[in-house]
């Protein structure tokens, strides 16, 4: 399952969906992301790809703190 938060929605889609794989680079990942979502990369320039020990990716934006 891929988790996104992307402008402010979450979406929740199957890895298969998007062709899609954990070990993957995170820029492939952003690239068929910008795909997906039809936006050009550099929107997700400043997201975090954390791969959970399940096989998940959560794709978010950066925290930023203070």
């Amino acid at each position: 399952m891929i988790h996104i938060r992307f402008e402010g929605r979450s979406y929740d889609v199957e890895q298969s969906q998007l062709g899609l794989q954990q070990s993957m680079s995170d820029t492939v990942i952003k690239q068929q992301l910008a795909q997906h979502f039809d936006v050009a990369i550099n929107s997700f320039q400043y997201y975090v790809i954390d791969r959970r020990p399940n096989g998940d990716l959560i794709i978010r934006p950066e925290a930023v703190y203070g």
